[in-house]
């Protein structure tokens, strides 16, 4: 067959879904729904060919190049010394988010007419049900300049997500090797070391160290979202919505999982965490001084980066309390002129994650390095977008998947050297004692 015959082979497979997709308009504007639905697989099916047609009129171009010096009957394999490297318009990247956004719109309308930049963001498999190759089953990968934007902007205004560990991984899963200690009692440290002062020639008697494993396994969070044909025509307000509306989602799930995440499916969070203290409120009806006073006795000293994270009602009562003469809780601007308010010398950070007021949890003391998180660092948001979703409100509907995990490092609270009540990087204040 000529390279014509190719050439004309794509324009009649382009023609044939120019034609269905004018048939199924018309068919909408009659108010003709279920006969312009029934078209939707002869669509899908001409969009198919049509992309098959291009790709083997694409490949038969290049077969059909002549090679100065080459024998017919050997397969064109050009030596390392002749390469050229040139950059094609397959090779540009896209302005913006929204500009990709429109590529895809278009290219599952007109096929043959598909932005080159989207060529190489095609994922080729053998699925049987959704996929990424077919835009009719799944979708474009987004390029990975957008997936790094999402991501770094969810870190940014993510006060809780900024604040924990975390270690991006190039495969699912990451275990970590953790000393299984629960006393700081002699004979307890460290999970069983001991030392021991002793005279001269005295027998040292041996003692080794306990250890636990963390394994943490990726879990998915993912947000689906819609655009109007009107808004992919404003490519300037869908990047700006887009950029602002995902990553916005994706923190508030992935945070409030940190805080209160069961485990199942979701990253394990603070509250149902076995290392917990709660500490009993005084008053059932108001957080007083002597409730965060108790809270602060109880945490580990081990480290300096705790935070206080209030529920915004709760928050509202933190300026009544007042030790003698001085105040317990300073707001933001206040002595120091600090950004956050501040409770005995540490961040006051409002958010939504907390219980309710007068409820266990309602208030928080927290350092957040002492919470491990894993994400897939190469990938960072995963996105795929498809027309047909939505296909009859002319909307185009962006998929954005985020895979992490995370759980406290600690797996019990500690029995201090001395004292009864035990401590934690976590301790949130209880309900009152009857």
């Amino acid at each position: 067959m000529s390279l014509k015959k190719f050439y004309d082979a794509t324009n009649v497979a382009e023609a044939q879904v120019q034609n269905i997709a004018s048939q199924i308009n018309d068919l909408f504007e009659l108010g003709k729904t279920d006969e312009a639905l029934a078209l939707r697989p002869q669509l899908d099916q001409a969009r198919t060919d049509a992309h098959e047609a291009h790709r083997l009129y694409i490949s038969m171009q290049a077969a059909s190049l002549p090679q100065e010096g080459s024998d017919p009957a050997r397969m064109m394999v050009p030596s390392i010394e002749n390469v050229r490297v040139t950059l094609d318009e397959g090779d540009q990247k896209f302005e913006d988010i929204g500009k990709f956004f429109m590529a895809v719109k278009n290219a599952a309308l007109y096929p043959g007419r598909t932005d080159p930049r989207l060529k190489g963001l095609w994922v080729r498999d053998a699925a049987t049900g959704m996929s990424e190759s077919v835009p009719a089953d799944g979708g474009y990968l987004l390029p990975q300049e957008g997936n790094a934007t999402i991501l770094e902007r969810m870190y940014a205004i993510g006060e809780i997500l900024r604040r924990v560990a975390r270690d991006p991984v190039s495969g699912n899963s990451m275990t970590y090797n953790a000393v299984d200690e629960s006393s700081r009692i002699a004979g307890s440290r460290w999970g069983g070391v001991r030392g021991y002062w002793i005279a001269e020639a005295d027998t040292i008697t041996a003692s080794k160290p306990k250890f636990r494993q963390i394994e943490l396994k990726l879990k998915k969070v993912a947000a689906l979202c819609y655009a109007t044909d009107e808004q992919l025509e404003d490519i300037t307000n869908l990047a700006s919505w887009l950029s602002r509306t995902v990553p916005e989602e994706l923190r508030f799930q992935v945070e409030d999982a940190i805080i209160e995440g069961d485990g199942l499916g979701k990253p394990l969070g603070i509250m149902n965490s076995p290392c917990l203290v709660t500490v009993t409120r005084d008053t059932a009806t108001f957080i007083k001084a002597a409730d965060v006073m108790n809270m602060w006795a109880r945490r580990w000293i081990g480290v300096k980066d705790y935070v206080w994270l209030v529920s915004p009602d709760a928050e509202a009562q933190l300026p009544q309390m007042v030790i003698g003469n001085m105040p317990v809780y300073l707001p933001p601007g206040g002595f120091t002129g600090a950004l956050y308010g501040t409770m005995l010398g540490c961040e006051v950070i409002p958010v939504e994650y907390c219980q309710p007021l007068n409820t266990s949890g309602d208030i928080m003391l927290a350092s957040l390095s002492q919470y491990q998180t894993i994400d897939k660092g190469g990938a960072g948001i995963a996105s795929a977008s498809s027309i047909h979703v939505a296909f009859v409100t002319d909307e185009t509907a962006f998929r954005f998947t985020y895979r992490i995990d995370g759980e406290p490092t600690w797996d019990s609270d500690l029995t201090p050297l001395h004292g009864s009540s035990t401590v934690s990087p976590f301790v949130v204040l209880g309900s009152a004692s009857a």
